[in-house]
């Protein structure tokens, strides 16, 4: 379809409406390319009366269509205009042979681009005209500009440099006129830009293809007569179109638009300078006010960290939590290289799925342990506690403070907590769970060197706990299910919701509130209250004991003799029989001496005196290394039914991990202690 002039037959091709829907005679309205004056201009005439304009042609589009472009329209047609010694004229040019597009305008004077949807079946509108009050032909008058977005006048305001001809707010808009009477020739005027517009009407304009825009500039100011220019062609930079008289027919765009340049005097200039000038500098003090906020706020928020936004004093009248005033800055959570965050409830509903039970992973004494999901992909585990544990805010302010601090590979990582409404606690997701999924499984898959190497990780752990960390930390709940496994089965130490810090010239100390598990418990801890890190090495040598094994620690063995695992393995050693301890599931797949050297290690890490246990370095020591003889072993304790010591128990589960089922043990709280 071509739209146009033939310069040598004369012909104009155009189209027009039919008289009325029903009638296909000729109408009143047409949609050309008119060509009157030096710029050839697109119209929608009623008779020889505008009634749109779509501008004269800037060499990307038409002035009064800035998203109209020539380019491609999704590489399926586009929009070319010419102008040479044959024709002058716009035409469409269809790059996709299933492509249809038709221009109709009908008995109402609005012109319509269709183009055909064929999953749909129906045209669609891509565009329309005139569209709204300010596509309407010189709906403003003159030295007016139409703005869409502005309610009064129908969107009509004076150009800068010009005032409503009415000169009253209650008058009909009439148009602009020259707020200075005087003319403006020579005496310190210039050109104030109008960004975004579509140009006056160019029918009395004046083109110029050779000028430049600079040049276009000279010429204007040189002559007395022009209002306005602008650049004929703002994709080459080339020619200048250049006014006369009166400006009509111009109005804003939201987006694109060309720029027309609008002759002012000096008073119009200055009042612009400035105006351009807040342009410029507005955004930067807003930044610069915003930045400053910003910083404020978080200069705040790392004040609220170090002050403990949890509220770490809120409620906690038990003497044992004084610990925190010779530690403050412990409650500095963010120093160290991985913040701990605090994260939302809806985060964490979200996350979860609400908390679904296919999400449950755990449930002990302090809460339920869900598997979540973060936005971003990320795996976590997230530790609810019961709101009607009373431990449960002593021990989430405790695990928050201490793992906050930790940073080892076999100490499960702490992602961050959650405060709101209820008391959270987010760690890492591990995948294989917890060691007594396996070590106590009916048919156990783990080999003695995968065992082997969960020891001596679990060992490490402690090390770094005991005398490697800046604060030395009694763990007091060491045991099988508090051990949690990777994908790679390294073995990460969780559950710090009894861990007390000591200082670190400090071995032992003494608590009137005894914690802890049955059967992992020292005896020195669980008859009077005193705890050290040879408490925990108590722990960890059940704990070794039951790798071995593959047998809790509370099993029921020979009833005239054995109480316990520890007394069982003690019976055997006494009759220089230990390797009939070892887990049946590994037959005879393990290194004798390496075992024999761990059930040692094993007996003398549970000694019923605390001060001939080894540490824990000296335990990880004597496991590795083969040419180190372990000391001769004393007899363990509750090794006999009248040495075990059960006292006034409050119990409840304490299996509250980060990937695994619910154990089997139970927490004790003794209330009286030494």
């Amino acid at each position: 379809m071509k739209l146009g002039w033939n310069k040598r037959t004369r012909e104009n091709k155009f189209i027009t409406s039919w008289k009325s829907r029903d009638n296909p005679e000729t109408g009143q309205y047409s949609f050309r390319l008119n060509v009157t004056g030096s710029a050839a201009q697109l119209y929608i005439l009623n008779g020889l009366t505008p009634v749109l304009r779509a501008g004269p042609w800037n060499g990307i589009t038409f002035s009064g269509l800035p998203g109209y472009t020539v380019s491609p329209v999704n590489d399926i047609s586009s929009l070319y205009y010419i102008d040479n010694e044959e024709e002058m004229a716009i035409y469409y040019s269809v790059n996709d042979p299933t492509f249809y597009t038709r221009l109709v305008i009908n008995d109402e004077g609005f012109a319509e681009r269709l183009n055909w949807n064929t999953g749909l079946q129906k045209w669609d509108v891509f565009w329309t005209g005139p569209n709204g009050q300010c596509d309407k032909y010189a709906n403003c008058r003159a030295f007016s500009i139409c703005d869409p977005n502005k309610v009064a006048d129908q969107g009509c305001q004076c150009l800068p440099g010009y005032k409503d001809k009415s000169d009253s707010p209650t008058n009909t808009f009439q148009g602009c006129v020259a707020k200075s009477e005087a003319l403006l020739c020579r005496n310190g005027e210039g050109f104030i830009e109008v960004p975004g517009v579509k140009v006056p009407d160019a029918a009395k304009a004046q083109f110029d293809l050779d000028l430049g825009i600079n040049e276009c500039k000279d010429f204007c100011l040189n002559n007395c007569s022009c209002t306005a220019y602008t650049s004929a062609n703002i994709s080459s930079g080339k020619g200048c179109l250049t006014w006369y008289g009166e400006l009509v027919d111009v109005r804003y765009f939201s987006e694109r638009g060309q720029v027309l340049y609008l002759r002012a005097d000096s008073s119009e200039l200055a009042k612009d300078s400035k105006k351009r000038l807040l342009v410029l500098v507005l955004p930067v003090l807003v930044s610069i006010f915003l930045l400053i906020l910003l910083l404020v706020y978080w200069f705040w928020w790392k004040k609220k960290q170090r002050e403990g936004n949890l509220d770490f004093s809120q409620g906690s009248g038990n003497s044992e939590m004084s610990f925190m005033e010779g530690h403050a800055d412990v409650l500095a959570m963010n120093e160290r290289g991985t913040e701990v965050i605090c994260f939302s409830l809806s985060t964490m509903v979200a996350a979860t799925d609400n908390f679904s039970f296919s999400n449950k992973l755990g449930e002990g004494g302090f809460g339920t342990v869900y598997k979540g999901q973060l936005q971003g992909g990320q795996e976590i585990a997230v530790k609810r506690l019961s709101v009607t544990s009373n431990q449960g805010l002593e021990e989430f302010k405790n695990e928050i403070i201490l793992i906050a601090k930790l940073q080892h590979r076999n100490l499960v990582r702490l992602l961050g907590y959650c405060y709101q409404q209820e008391k959270m606690l987010i760690y890492e997701y591990l995948p294989n769970r917890g060691l007594d999924c396996f070590i106590f499984a009916k048919t156990s898959m783990l080999n003695w060197r995968t065992r082997f190497n969960i020891a001596m990780g679990i060992a490490r752990g402690m090390i770094y706990l005991h005398h490697d960390s800046r604060l030395r930390i009694i763990h007091r709940d060491l045991k099988a299910s508090n051990v949690l496994l990777d994908a790679s089965m390294n073995p990460k130490i969780s559950d710090f919701g009894m861990a007390r810090i000591v200082g670190s010239d400090q071995n032992e100390d003494t608590t009137r509130r005894v914690v802890g598990t049955y059967g992992y418990m020292a005896p020195e801890y669980a008859m009077e209250g005193l705890f050290s890190i040879k408490s925990d090495v108590f722990s960890y040598g059940v704990l070794l004991l039951e790798i071995i094994s593959g047998r809790r620690n509370t099993s029921t063995f020979d009833a005239g003799k054995s109480v316990n695992l520890v007394g069982h393995v003690w019976d055997r050693w006494l009759e220089s029989k230990p390797l009939e301890i070892v887990d049946a599931s590994l037959a005879e797949s393990f290194d004798v001496s390496e075992v024999l050297r761990c059930i040692h290690v094993g007996l003398l890490c549970v000694q019923e005196s605390s001060a001939v246990r080894p540490t824990m370095s000296e335990a990880a020591s004597m496991l590795c290394n083969e040419r180190a003889t372990p000391s001769p072993v004393e007899q363990p304790a509750f090794i006999n039914r009248a040495q075990v010591y059960f006292g006034t128990l409050k119990s409840s589960s304490s299996s509250s991990r980060t990937g695994a089922t619910a154990a089997t043990e139970m927490t004790t709280a003794i209330s009286e202690g030494r």
